[in-house]
């Protein structure tokens, strides 16, 4: 798209599963042309199993795809030259690797000294920075997993969270990268890690144990800020229910007839009904269970009253917001079937941007990239019948 944000823009990025993916496909998003280096026979993410098996689609979606063999000297050549045309690297590497292979900033910046390079790991520079992380493993170290299960029994959140996020902040600091390299010609490196991204994440409870003294319980077990903040049963499905200030109090008290407790003056500050939800809660729970889902948020809909059925993911395939509003996009899978999955969530200028709808197949672009960077048909014959190139 000649009129996206980072039209013009070319990225290329060494990366596999989801952090570093992630990068790249939101760069794509916004405009610029990002393309996917891939080992020879393609990146192992495309064939991962289980809840591995929608990775490759949902984050390497608008990229080009170019096979080299990184471990000849000839396939680094074609890595330097690609590197050497582009505004913006992104890896996510094991530590030390890019290095070894020569691809590490000092050296590519002699060459291209506009070079942006994102490298998303698992740890910050630090005593850790070593170590290999993985999505769970920051979870469970930076107190995101505490948080998320019961008491003693930590648990990962239901999407990769840490990876998406941490993807997030390196698109964060490398759009920062190209702000600064408007001013002074020159690119740099920067970095964004899983660890410190769930400690962010995190943040929130930290301060809560500086303000309070206290710390804080897992979601579970907490003390909301909210006296009515739950998951209610109705007669068929469950609806999650918040009643966030005492105004909606009233409004709610009001919907669902339940004079006895608006009649109790106390309970009208949100920090006393917080105290009172021993007694509160039961009340409504019994209330609500005489609903069906459906009855609840017909009485709910357009009141301001902070309320939401229980999904599972498949069910976003036929929201009625996300269908009106544009927020699915058709893509074609690499086997040709057509699905349809979200678009990155921002408008701009008053529209959504849609990724292209297709996801590149292994080398599916390596001629025609070779030949943008003045290799002839020759050469690339020569380079594919010896494996550099696929």
């Amino acid at each position: 798209m000649s009129d996206a944000p980072l039209s013009g823009i070319r990225v290329v990025e060494f990366t596999h599963m989801i952090m570093g993916p992630s990068v790249g496909a939101i760069l794509a998003a916004l405009g610029a042309e990002v393309i996917h280096v891939e080992p020879i026979g393609g990146d192992r993410t495309r064939t991962l199993l289980g809840s591995g098996a929608g990775y490759f689609p949902t984050f390497n979606r608008g990229k080009q795809s170019i096979c080299i063999d990184l471990k000849s000297q000839d396939g680094i050549g074609v890595a330097r030259r690609l590197i050497d045309s582009a505004d913006i690297l992104v890896e996510n590497y094991r530590p030390g690797a890019m290095d070894r292979l020569g691809l590490d900033y000092d050296r590519l910046a002699i060459s291209n000294p506009g070079l942006i390079y994102c490298s998303a790991k698992g740890f910050l520079s630090g005593p850790y920075e070593e170590r290999t992380a993985l999505d769970e493993v920051a979870q469970m170290m930076g107190g995101l997993a505490y948080m998320t299960g019961p008491p003693g029994q930590p648990l990962r959140a239901g999407s990769s969270v840490v990876d998406i996020t941490g993807g997030m902040f390196g698109v964060i600091a490398v759009q920062a990268a190209l702000e600064e390299r408007h001013r002074t010609g020159k690119g740099q490196k920067v970095q964004s890690a899983l660890f410190e991204t769930t400690v962010y994440l995190i943040a929130q409870h930290m301060a809560q144990m500086a303000v309070t003294g206290k710390a804080a319980a897992p979601m579970p077990a907490r003390i909301s800020a909210w006296a009515v903040y739950d998951v209610f049963e109705t007669r068929d499905d469950p609806i999650f229910i918040g009643v966030v200030t005492d105004s909606l109090w009233e409004k709610f008290c009001t919907l669902f007839g339940l004079d006895e407790l608006w009649a109790d003056e106390s309970l009208r500050a949100n920090n006393v009904r917080v105290q009172a939800r021993d007694r509160i809660i039961p009340v409504i729970r019994a209330m609500i269970a005489g609903y069906t889902r459906q009855e609840v948020i017909d009485k709910l809909e357009g009141t301001g009253l902070p309320f939401a059925p229980i999904a599972r993911p498949e069910d976003m395939f036929d929201d009625p917001h996300l269908n009106a509003s544009g927020g699915l996009e058709r893509v074609t899978l690499t086997d040709g079937t057509e699905t349809r999955l979200p678009l990155m969530p921002i408008e701009m200028a008053g529209r959504r941007l849609g990724q292209s709808p297709s996801i590149p197949k292994s080398g599916e672009h390596t001629d025609r990239l070779l030949v943008s960077l003045g290799y002839d048909a020759t050469v690339i014959a020569e380079l594919r019948n010896c494996g550099v190139v696929e």
